[in-house]
């Protein structure tokens, strides 16, 4: 190929700078920075919810647990026993369950606790309502509830007073 003045004083290909292969700007570094930034700290609260709903979860399970475990115990009283009752705003959990260190360090950081209340709605029948509240780790108070019946001469009188 024969040289022009033209073709003379255009660099060959090799020598030619790309655009392409240039490196980004500060603007762009810093864009890059703060979506990076955004996306660590949304992630970041994203988790502290999800964290937050497990320990709620998991607290209410073993609220409902706590709560079962007091109406077995009644269903296997009698009519006096039962009948006697009185509310109460703070009873003694279980020692099955304040064996575990999770519950107890929440009955002893986080005021979990059960409570009993005692009506009669009718002549021998009592309401029993168990409560059991505790504090997230967030501060906000929750509570579940259990309520049940215990009739005299009811299925659980029959079951505890009969003889074979």
């Amino acid at each position: 190929m024969r040289k022009t003045p033209e073709t003379a004083a255009r660099p060959a290909p090799a020598a030619r700078v790309r655009r392409s292969a240039r490196a980004f700007t500060v603007l762009e570094v810093m864009l890059a920075a703060f979506i990076l930034a955004l996306a660590i700290a949304t992630s970041i609260t994203t988790l502290q919810r999800a964290f937050l709903s497990i320990d709620t979860a998991r607290n209410m399970t073993l609220a409902g647990q706590i709560m079962q475990h007091e109406l077995e115990k009644v269903r296997l009283k009698d009519w006096a026993t039962v009948s006697a009752y009185t509310s109460s705003d703070n009873l003694t959990i279980d020692s099955l369950f304040t064996s575990n260190s999770y519950i107890a360090n929440l009955i002893a950081n986080r005021g979990l606790r059960l409570s009993r209340e005692v009506s009669t709605p009718e002549t021998d029948i009592v309401q029993l309502t168990y409560t059991v509240t505790w504090r997230n780790y967030d501060g906000r108070e929750l509570s579940r509830s259990y309520v049940t019946y215990y009739a005299r001469y009811g299925m659980y009188d029959f079951f505890y007073n009969s003889s074979s």
